[in-house]
Order: structure tokens, then sequence, then C-alpha cells
């Protein structure tokens, strides 16, 4: 069996817990029984591969897998950009919602009202990125990107227009999120398909697109918005996003294609002690995440803690911190099993949040942004990793990771309105903490059943 543009291949040898995250994203549940013969030319050094006998095509041929060179590297470039413009932009909304909350937003609606932007936002990216991964599958790349970079784009420019609360609610939340969402998933699933050996690496660089959007997005807007006034400002953002989303669509190429497509749902996993608690315990997680990363400029602000042009700034010193924290982790995780890891930073990100109650000091902030930034980065970074352990069956991954990223998505979409709503008109700052830090670390406590139902009460084990 061969092929021109993809190859459907066995691997040679079992990809090692971290690898399998990323290479079985959208995995096909399974082809035809019958054995086939492959091979297949390396595009990078122009060698004839050996054949591989298999009796289930699949794209995981280790002995294929490039490791390196222009084209794979630039894969890794077209990830960190699309990351750059989907989770980077979620990351950004923090200072919408501190400017939105000003004397100067187009509109004025309550906390909870207003939250509700950046939280369907994240909701949009979550959900329809999982339930996009079978047009991926099924070849169709450039179905993701095009669309996906349209909305993105065309979103900052009519949020630019916008005058009332509504205009930016389709804007900001629904055309921004959903083209978000298109994007996730490539930037996700086709670096794995160009490294085995060097995969944490690969992932771990492109990951760090998020935290650098959130880094430079508020920056950006922060002082064009002073200078030029906010609908240029959005604008120039938009442009940013239109040549940075160019990268991408012209460098991704995609290399191989799952055998058949995959199933939405796999409702044997509900049968599954382990993968049902974790589901519940991330989705709990997500709930309290975006508290922080929503309030905390507004926060500093509103209370006198910082000035107006310092508090902008708590956004980009918390996602600067994250670049560290979706890479360094991982590479732990691949040692440590990652249960092991996003367990105690699910707990480390509830209690640093609960803190905030007792934190009224401008190095006490800045601090708590610099280890918040750190330790939430995992809740990004490390789940596929932890559904990989928590799979038995390696053909189920991608359907699995769709199911529970789109429970997840529920938890991104109540969480920040609760604590909008918690918020009221008397800015009760140290209800949103108290909510904020117990949603997380509650998720820390379920996450821990997941992995004692997983590996039993050893306190070494790996998960």
């Amino acid at each position: 069996m061969a092929s021109k543009e993809y190859d459907h291949e066995t691997p040679a040898t079992e990809p090692q817990p971290f690898k399998e995250a990323y290479e079985d994203y959208g995995e096909a549940e399974g082809t035809n029984g019958a054995s086939s013969t492959s091979s297949k030319e390396d595009p990078e050094h122009g060698q004839q591969l050996a054949k591989v006998q298999s009796e289930k095509p699949s794209i995981n041929n280790i002995s294929s897998v490039p490791n390196g060179g222009t084209l794979a590297w630039l894969q890794v470039v077209g990830g960190f950009f699309l990351m750059f413009n989907s989770w980077g932009i979620v990351n950004t909304f923090g200072i919408y919602q501190t400017f939105y909350e000003s004397s100067d937003s187009p509109f004025h609606v309550d906390s909870s009202t207003i939250s509700w932007i950046g939280a369907l936002q994240a909701c949009l990216l979550m959900l329809i990125g999982a339930l996009t991964g079978p047009i991926y599958d099924a070849g169709h790349l450039r179905w993701l990107l095009l669309p996906g970079s349209f909305l993105v784009v065309f979103g900052h420019m009519m949020l630019s227009l916008a005058t009332e609360y509504y205009q930016a609610l389709l804007a900001q939340a629904l055309c921004i999120g959903l083209g978000c969402g298109l994007l996730f998933v490539p930037s996700v699933a086709i670096i794995s398909t160009y490294f085995t050996t060097k995969l944490a690496l690969a992932i771990g660089i492109a990951a760090s697109g998020s935290s650098f959007g959130g880094v430079i997005y508020p920056i950006v807007l922060h002082r064009l918005v002073a200078q030029v006034g906010f609908p240029w400002a959005v604008r120039i953002i938009g442009f940013m996003v239109l040549v940075t989303l160019a990268v991408p669509n012209i460098v991704l190429k995609m290399r191989v294609k799952p055998g058949a497509k995959r199933a939405l749902v796999d409702w044997t996993a509900f049968r599954e002690a382990p993968f049902v608690v974790y589901t519940l315990g991330s989705t709990i997680g997500f709930c309290g995440l975006y508290v922080f990363f929503f309030y905390i400029q507004y926060y500093s602000i509103s209370t006198g803690i910082t000035n107006d042009n310092l508090g902008f700034y708590l956004l980009a010193i918390l996602n600067s911190a994250s670049i560290f924290g979706r890479i360094l982790p991982n590479f732990i995780a691949d040692y440590t099993g990652p249960l092991n890891i996003i367990t105690p930073c699910a707990a480390i990100a509830g209690l640093l949040t609960l803190c905030l109650m007792a934190t009224h000091s401008l190095a006490g902030i800045i601090i708590q942004c610099l280890f918040y930034g750190f330790f939430s980065g995992t809740f990004v970074s490390l789940p596929p990793t932890v559904l990989v352990t928590l799979t038995k069956n390696r053909a189920l991954i991608g359907t699995r990771m769709g199911m529970c990223f789109s429970i997840n998505s529920i938890g991104l979409l109540i969480g920040t309105p609760i604590a909008g709503a918690i918020l009221g008109s008397n800015n009760n700052f140290t209800g949103i903490w108290i909510f904020g830090g117990v949603m997380a670390l509650s998720s820390a406590i379920i996450m821990s059943a997941a992995r004692i139902l997983k590996t039993g009460p050893k306190l070494m084990a790996k998960a």
C-alpha cells in the first residue's frame, strides 16, 4: 500500500507515553484487518525506507519519522504561531476584562456579564477543537487553517467596531472563539508526525507560543489604547494576527494521515473509573483556573496596589512565567508520570489563589503572578499525556481526548462568570479568590483519586 501524499504504517517499536500523547491524537480506531506491506521515501534525505509488514496500517511508524530537518522544524514554527493565536488570545482576555470594567469602555455592564465573553471564547476553543478532530483525521488540514485564520482576524476587525455588549460578544466570543477552536487541533497533532525522539522539545516549543501570545498582545493593546484608542488598537492586533497566521498557512504540511476516521464518543470510557474521575477533576480545575487570569489586573488596579500602567503588565508577567510552566513539567512528567505532576501543580495553583486574600503589596502581587503562571501552565501542556496513561487502547486516545476536552469546556464556560457574579458591584475580591482557590484544590484532590484508582496507593508509582 503506497501513497504519494500520506503513509499508513505500523510502529516498529512502542512509543513512550509522552510520545503517544501527541502521536495518537486523532488516531484512527482501526482499519481493515488485511495484512499489507508498505514503503516510503524519506522526504528529507531521499532514501528508501525499509518495507514494513502490518496488519493494521497506522500513522506511527517510528522508523519513517524525520526527527529533524528543515521541514520538520518548520512544523514546530507553524505550531508555535497557531498556539500564539489560539490559547495566546484566550490568555489575553484579562486585559479586556479590565478595560471593559473601566470608564473608557464602549459599554457598561457588570463583571459577570463581561466575563461571559472570555469564558465563551475559551469554551469554544476546547469544544470546537475537540469536534474538529475528525476533519483533521480525514486529511483536510487546509479546511481548518484557512477558515480558522479568517475567523480570528475577522473577529478582531469586528470587535474594533463594537459599541454595544452584544456586538463584542459576537465578535470576540463567538467569532474569535470559533476560529481558535479550528486552529487548536493542527497545533497539537501535526508535530507528532514529524518527531519522536525530540518530541518533548518540539511540543514544548510550540506550546510556549500560547504564553508568548499572552505576553505580547496585552502589552500591545495597553500601549496602543493610550495612543490611538481602543478601535485602532484592536485593528492593529488583528493585523498582527493576520501576519503571524500566514506562517502556519504557508509552512504546515500534513505528512501522514490516519487509516480511518475515529468516532466522536467511546462510551466504554465511562465504565473506566480513572478516566471518569480525572475528567471530573480537570473540569473543576478549569472552572477555577482563569479566575486569576481574568481578575488579577482589575484587582491590583481597583484596590490601589498598582497604578494603571503597571497593573496592565501583570498579565504579561504571568504569561511569561507560564512559558517555563509549559516546558519544564512536561520533561519531568516523562519520567515521573503526568498525573504525579499535574496534581501537585493544581494544588499549588489553588493555594496561590487563596493567598491573594492576604496579598496587598506590589512585590507580593508580582511574585504571585510569576508562581501562578508557572504552575497553572501544566493545565494546558499535560492533559493529553495524562489521557494517554488512562487509555489502554491506543486507537481510542484521540477519541477520548475529544471527549475529555469537550467536558472540560463546561468548566471554562461557567467558572469566570460565577466569579464575576461573586465579585458583584461591591468588589468582593475575597469571595472570588476563595472560589478560584477551592476549585483548584478540589481538582487536585479528585485527580489524586484518579491516580490511586489507576496505580493503587503506591507513593512512588509512575502515573
